[in-house]
């Protein structure tokens, strides 16, 4: 039961932050899924029955970047998230594979440190409800008795986050107010991410050697009509169970593949650097950045519930194409690109709520 208990978290969504040294969002980088977040589970589904995950974390983090060369390196932002989850697996098949669905509701809250909060337009903290996660459809495959498992599915983030400001325009990069320039001052975004997923699982002898890859895939946000780059995802599980004790190294990759898109008139209303002859309204705005991050998990095995910890420290971080032109912030252009880098804990509590009564046995005939 443990190692399919585990398997459940292959699809647990969870929310991330969006931070910007102007508005927290769209300046910085940004994505729903956060980085890492299928780390320990594998490709396997749990037999028939409603499962539940409480899945708690924090990351400690620093921005980085172009950026800091203008506001110092001591610039700590910290998040603390909370999500309560379902998984459901029905006991259904289709070609083979062995169905289930998911639906997760993130909580949480971010902090920015001086002396970049004590920027006057500069929110320093909010909290609130994250865009709802659900998973309609995942399919399972197990390849014989090779231990291989493949699953694929579709994840979906919907606009249900809590949100606050209104749209109005940015001067130089930076918001008329302390509520944000389009009305994501918060922990939800007011647009949908589509998250195609692929995880290839090896699951024999106790190993969990599990590789996820999965890309986030946004539409234009219904306020300022400012669309997100790709985002690419990588979570690496490489861990041995002996008895009800897990462990083994884990990591995780993460990169933005395109750039941000703002071409209608409402952006550009929004983002006045896009309306001079030649100008551009991704002006300031990081369009590329890598993350690579190491770790190690460790899981105990209670029986009726899973207790699963992990860490994991950024070791490498990247982030170009924030480019503020000549006039803006001073006589030079001025690169504005960054991405937070740090630590994440996160702790997850995995149990099964339900699940069908076996059919009674028949009764044995004696003559």
């Amino acid at each position: 039961m443990k190692s399919n208990i585990r398997a459940l978290l292959a699809a647990a969504g969870m929310a991330a932050f969006a931070f910007s040294p102007a508005s927290a969002y769209e300046g910085g980088i940004q994505f729903q899924q956060k980085p890492g977040i299928f780390i320990g589970a594998s490709a396997g589904v749990p037999p028939p029955g409603i499962y539940m995950f409480d899945q708690v974390w924090t990351t400690q983090q620093n921005v980085s970047g172009p950026v800091t060369s203008s506001i110092g390196n001591k610039n700590g932002v910290q998040t603390a998230v909370d999500v309560q989850g379902f998984v459901f697996v029905p006991g259904w098949t289709f070609l083979g594979a062995t169905y289930d669905a998911v639906l997760a509701q993130p909580f949480g809250m971010v902090s920015i440190g001086q002396p970049l909060s004590l920027t006057p337009t500069q929110i320093d903290m909010f909290s609130g409800v994250h865009n709802t996660y659900f998973v309609p459809v995942e399919l399972s495959w197990k390849l014989g008795t090779s231990g291989f498992v493949v699953k694929t599915g579709l994840g979906i983030f919907a606009p249900t986050g809590t949100v606050q400001g209104a749209a109005g325009p940015a001067v130089g990069g930076t918001c008329l107010t302390a509520v944000g320039c389009n009305g994501f001052a918060n922990f939800g975004n007011k647009y949908w991410t589509f998250q195609p997923e692929l995880i290839v699982s090896y699951l024999k002898d106790g190993w969990n050697l599990s590789a996820a890859l999965y890309e986030e895939f946004n539409t234009a946000n219904q306020i300022d009509h400012y669309t997100q780059g790709d985002v690419f995802h990588a979570d690496f599980t490489a861990t041995k169970t002996i008895g009800k004790w897990t462990l083994g190294p884990v990591g995780y990759y993460v990169a933005q593949v395109s750039n941000d898109k703002c071409s209608d008139a409402t952006c550009l209303a929004t983002h006045p650097l896009g309306l001079a002859p030649g100008g551009n309204p991704l002006a300031g705005n990081t369009q590329r950045f890598q993350l690579f991050a190491v770790g190690g998990l460790v899981e105990y095995n209670f029986g009726p519930a899973s207790l699963s910890v992990w860490a994991t420290q950024e070791v490498y971080a990247k982030s170009s194409g924030g480019i503020l032109p000549p006039g803006v912030a001073g006589p030079f252009a001025v690169d504005t690109s960054n991405t937070p880098k740090g630590m994440t804990v996160l702790a997850t509590l995995s149990y099964r709520l339900w699940a069908p009564e076996e059919p009674a046995k028949a009764p044995m005939l004696h003559k």
